[in-house]
């Protein structure tokens, strides 16, 4: 396993060297069959006709077409069910599906299709060549095609070059939602447990909180100048949690005065509870935009279907009808915090926002823990929930 536990996409250099590496084998037999199937064609003239004997053709271009079909087989099949080919191998990367893992039969090969859509239209032409007997143009038009092939098939691999979500996406990846990490610079989502990890590599459900004293709080002066001690606020700071150790909840040590004894303050300021007791914890709510309305429990996992993972913990599943497939099948994490949420996008396809009250609209960023206070709408997907309170 790499040492950077993280998930590293794969580059666009990478990825067409793969490609390179997996191309080369059926390209050279293509080459090599074709060529002698032309080269074996011969023409004789009967009265006014010529006529073509395409045997040769039909012989060695059908053992070509055959040899890489079998080979095109073998090598989606290894792909569907690992992620890897020949060329991933060679290159460290492994491509997967939308939750990290192998990525499928259909979704290779619906890539596939997309990549060498201009290969198979020059390979169509080539069979009507061989039908029609178009022997004579058959150069000048199989040729550029053979090309344009070829530079599509480049520009796909290389596309996630200009994803602006970090680089993460191809063309084919969002048509067919895989993904290609890079597993010598980060880990294997495949052997470890997806994009989320098993227990050790998976976010805690709560971003740990730090008390620290406040600094608005820390004195105030008195009437005869001098200071009086008043009660520290304690404010909660959100830290980012380490991918490998969960980091400890630590409280402030407060150790008073040894120089002062207790009874010393007791003419100081002293805040009396209220009558009423402690206040009661907000209950959240959240509201669809299809009119459902739900009140949160602590954990929550929103998407088309969400589910949870091993280890973690959680107490509600929220399903969101989704015709248009925007939203994915785990999108969200919702954490509730008393005066608000914790939301976490749990690396979906399309991506979350926040709109705040005041009409200010941020994205989400990939797994990273995000407060969000009543009175603001999430976006997720093509669907909208806005956070308030019974």
């Amino acid at each position: 396993m790499a040492v950077n536990l993280q998930l590293v996409p794969a580059a666009a250099g990478k990825r067409l060297g793969a490609a390179v590496i997996d191309w080369l084998p059926p390209l050279a037999v293509l080459v090599v069959t074709f060529a002698l199937g032309f080269a074996g064609i011969t023409r004789s003239r009967s009265g006014q006709y010529i006529i073509y004997d395409t045997a040769s053709l039909v012989l060695f271009g059908g053992i070509g077409l055959g040899l890489t079909l079998v080979y095109l087989i073998a090598v989606m099949g290894v792909e569907a069910r690992t992620g890897k080919t020949p060329g991933n191998l060679l290159m460290g990367i492994r491509s997967a599906d939308n939750d990290g893992y192998a990525p499928g039969a259909g979704a290779v090969f619906f890539r596939g299709l997309i990549t060498g859509a201009g290969i198979l239209l020059t390979l169509l032409v080539a069979v009507l060549v061989v039908v029609f007997k178009w022997f004579g143009p058959a150069l000048f038009v199989l040729t550029p095609l053979l090309l344009l092939g070829a530079v599509w098939a480049v520009l796909v691999v290389v596309s996630n070059h200009w994803d602006r979500n970090g680089r993460l996406r191809g063309w084919q990846d969002k048509a067919a939602k895989t993904l290609a990490f890079d597993v010598k610079a980060g880990r294997d989502p495949i052997t470890t447990g997806g994009i989320q990890g098993p227990y050790t590599f998976a976010p805690l459900d709560l971003p740990p909180v730090q008390q620290v004293l406040s600094p608005l709080a820390a004195a105030h002066p008195g009437t005869n100048g001098a200071q009086k001690p008043a009660a520290a606020a304690v404010h909660p700071v959100a830290v980012k949690p380490s991918p490998v150790q969960a980091p400890s909840v630590e409280a402030p040590s407060v150790r008073p005065n040894a120089d002062r004894h207790l009874n010393d303050d007791v003419e100081s300021t002293q805040v009396r509870p209220g009558a009423g007791g402690p206040s009661p914890v907000a209950v959240l709510r959240i509201r669809l935009d299809d009119g459902r309305d739900f009140q949160l429990d602590r954990s929550v996992l929103v998407g088309r279907n969400p589910v949870g993972r091993q280890g973690e913990q959680h107490a509600q599943l929220l399903a969101v009808d989704d015709p248009g497939r925007s939203i994915s099948k785990t999108h969200l994490h919702l954490l509730t915090d008393g005066a608000g949420i914790w939301v976490t996008d749990r690396n979906s396809t399309n991506g979350s926002a926040v709109s705040t009250p005041d009409g200010v609209r941020t994205r989400l960023a990939p797994g990273v823990p995000t407060f969000v206070t009543p009175g603001s709408s999430i976006h997720f997907g093509d669907r909208t929930f806005y956070l308030g309170q019974a």
